[in-house]
């Protein structure tokens, strides 16, 4: 794949002003109308101070002012008409900076089942014009700055958390003395700080802040990758109103969420990882050092089941007739890229008869005192911490639920639920402490993207603007997405680590790290340094973070130790793979043999192989010049190739389109519908193969799924096939 790539188109720009005001916490208001496609509703947003918070200088001031529009000012509905920015040159200051992101993950309920009532908000929409009024608006007001894309803004203003009764007992604000402006700001400060042990109460007042009525709408702005929201008067990020709420309305073609049909045929929508993250689902601030809580009531359709990335368990509350509210919340701090949503109509996956007979229980690895050395401090921001919680330390499975379409419920059953337990519990000897105390599962439609979020990894190189905006380079590039080398790198060095240093030694310091780092961001170099540092010197074997970032990550191709590594298993293999290789071997001399069969002959007896074991079979084979139709078909029966999981079918496919064996066209077919972010690569395949009709397979099966695909993939095959 010959990738072209142009920072002026393929730069994702990250242009919230972090750097001045933080949100805290989000409180999200929706109602999901799956026959608009769109989400709407309202947010309200509470703010702290920014990573550099302090009075604007002048210089400070001028540097706002080229990052936004130069002749324009604000009005309280629609944009006035001026000349749209390029994304690459919105600062000057703007260099590439590259982040990294955490995951997710579920709590325990909230008031029981995890609910709260929501008030029907009375106040009209307004819909004045914007004006270019430089005498009232001048350029001495601070400007915040969202990030946003492919949202319609309605209203923006601030809220008058004072009018909530009942706060004074969790605030410190000098209610006689402050001014009204002050003593809101103050509340929020307060509410914003309150201790961990608190959280309960402190998601009341968020509720009952961002149902507080208006009190003055604020001025507007919206390009292709911001919201920019001003006060007359406040000049400075300490005078911004610190509680605002913005009306706004989703787009169908948004990029961060995804309208589509499940596996059924009945409509969802979900959130994706898309190049821009969750900016196309509602304004935030995109910089994953913008870590915040929120709290989302979500309004479906009753047919409708609303899943989310929330720590409660939650359970549908009936409203009007044929209509459910849903309501999540998250207490752990995270990037707003972390926000996950998907609508449709899921059906919960439960076990109809135990297969506990079958797991193979992981045994905990052997702990040390130093082991929870870390467990005792934690250094992250404050929130209810499970690492601080003794109970959750021994527990290896946290409750799960798994959802999705009716149509997939034998196989979740069959090949899914008793999976996970082990999986948990694996994953608890290896690391500890689960960060969460529960999880949802979802299957996802066939047309999600699944190669993650927009997910960069900060570099020395990188620059931030003096307001912390930047850019995630080449985030925009369609096909950047589809290249995975970084990660098959990534797994690989790894496991390079792990042999070269010992596995008793790495998995000791993966524990370590995870209690030193949970709940914080991290970057690779971090990682490396401290394994490095839990290692004696003279036990090092010469490992370095320099080399080893000079080896694996800044040197195009395979390293010279995993080329190393390869080449000694290929010259005395052994275990699984040894057998992978006997496997190919037979394969070969079948493959030779005549058409016809010597009587007396014996039939080549295959063993039975893992999937694992078929697909480096598959691959192996992929470098036969010439498998015949008759090897072929034997290799489909041999292992029931089409009843094998993705990665299987993926290298069957690759055989089938090499050696154009027409007999089994109709599965490359299943596949590029089915599995349609794996089946990017065949589409390139079927194309270079210049055969009229493979290629014409390509564009029946692109014609038939076009409509559904995500946007990304279906730029890329567009350009293979046209």
């Amino acid at each position: 794949m010959d990738i072209k790539l142009d920072p002026s188109r393929d730069d994702l720009p990250l242009m919230a002003n972090t750097s001045h005001m933080l949100v805290k916490h989000y409180v999200l208001d929706l109602d999901v109308d799956f026959g608009s496609r769109v989400i709407e509703g309202t947010i309200v947003l509470f703010f702290g101070d920014g990573n550099r918070f302090k009075k604007q200088t002048s210089s400070t001031q001028k540097t706002f002012q080229m990052e936004s529009e130069e002749d324009c000012t604000f009005g309280t509905a629609e944009p006035c008409d001026v000349p749209e920015m390029d994304a690459c040159t919105y600062s000057p200051q703007m260099g590439y900076s590259e982040f990294a992101v955490c995951g997710k993950g579920d709590q325990d309920a909230f008031n029981n089942d995890g609910n709260h009532d929501n008030r029907e908000h009375d106040s009209e929409i307004s819909s004045s014009k914007y004006c270019c009024d430089t005498e009232n608006h001048g350029r001495e007001d601070f400007l915040l700055v969202l990030d946003c894309c492919d949202l319609s803004v309605l209203k923006v203003e601030e809220v008058d958390v004072a009018a909530v009764p009942g706060l004074e007992r969790f605030t410190k604000a000098p209610k006689l003395t402050a001014t009204p402006e002050k003593l809101r700001r103050e509340i929020v400060r307060d509410l914003v700080a309150l201790p961990a042990d608190g959280w309960r109460e402190q998601l009341d007042c968020y509720t009952r802040c961002s149902q507080a009525p208006g009190c003055g709408e604020l001025f507007f702005d919206t390009d292709n990758w911001s919201l920019q929201i001003r006060k007359t008067g406040a000049e400075t990020a300490a005078d911004f109103p610190h509680a605002i709420r913005i009306w706004y309305k989703t787009k169908p073609e948004g990029q961060s969420v995804t309208w589509t049909s499940d596996q059924s045929g009945r409509p969802c929508v979900y959130t994706m990882g898309s190049p821009i993250n969750n900016r196309a689902l509602f304004p935030c601030q995109e910089p994953p050092v913008a870590m915040s809580t929120w709290q989302a009531t979500v309004r479906a359709a009753a047919s409708f089941v609303v899943l989310m990335s929330g720590e409660n368990s939650a359970k549908p509350t009936p409203l009007q007739e044929g209509c459910m509210s849903w309501y999540y919340y998250v207490t752990m701090p995270m990037p707003a890229s972390t926000f996950t949503i998907a609508v449709g109509y899921w059906t919960e996956i439960k076990p109809k008869t135990s297969r506990s007979d079958d797991l193979v229980t992981e045994r905990p690895l052997p702990l040390s005192k130093a082991d929870f050395r870390y467990a005792e401090t934690c250094s992250h921001v404050e929130y209810p911490c499970r690492f601080q919680n003794a109970s959750a330390a021994t527990q290896k499975i946290i409750p799960h639920r798994v959802f999705a379409p009716l149509c997939l419920e034998g196989a979740c059953q069959e090949a899914l639920l008793w999976l996970i337990p082990p999986c948990l519990s694996a994953a608890h000897s290896v690391l500890g402490t689960h960060p969460f105390s529960r999880l949802d599962i979802l299957i996802v439609p066939a047309n999600f993207p699944s190669l993650g979020m927009a997910r960069p990894n900060k570099e020395e190189t990188g620059h931030v603007s003096a307001s912390g905006a930047s850019v995630v380079k080449h985030g925009l590039n369609p096909e950047k997405g589809f290249m995975q080398v970084h990660y098959l790198k990534g797994y690989f060095l790894l496991r390079f680590l792990a042999r070269t240093l010992g596995k008793e030694t790495y998995f000791s310091f993966l524990r370590k790290f995870v209690h030193l780092f949970h709940g914080q961001l991290i970057l690779s170099q971090d990682f490396l340094q401290m394994l490095l540092e839990s290692i004696p010197e003279d036990k090092r074997l010469g490992l370095s973070v320099e080399n080893i970032v000079r080896d694996w990550l800044e040197c195009s191709g395979i390293p010279k130790a995993l080329r190393e590594e390869r080449e000694a298993e290929d010259s005395a293999p052994s275990g699984l793979a040894g057998r992978v290789c006997s496997e190919v071997a037979k394969w070969i001399r079948v493959n030779r043999r005549p058409r016809k069969r010597k009587r007396g002959k014996q039939e080549v007896a295959f063993e039975k192989l893992t999937a694992d074991q078929i697909i480096l079979l598959l691959e192996h084979l992929l470098e036969q010049k010439t498998l015949s139709p008759r090897t072929l078909q034997r290799l489909q029966q041999t292992y029931r190739l089409e009843e094998q999981d993705a990665e299987v079918r993926h290298r069957w496919c690759e055989l089938v389109i090499k050696h154009k064996y027409t007999k089994a066209y109709e599965q490359v077919a299943r596949f590029l519908q089915e599995d349609q972010a794996m089946g990017i690569y065949l589409y390139g395949e079927l194309m270079v193969s210049e055969d009229a009709r493979q290629q014409q397979l390509a564009h029946s099966c692109f014609e038939l799924v076009k409509e559904h695909m995500d946007r990304a993939s279906a730029q890329v095959v567009s350009e293979m096939l046209f």
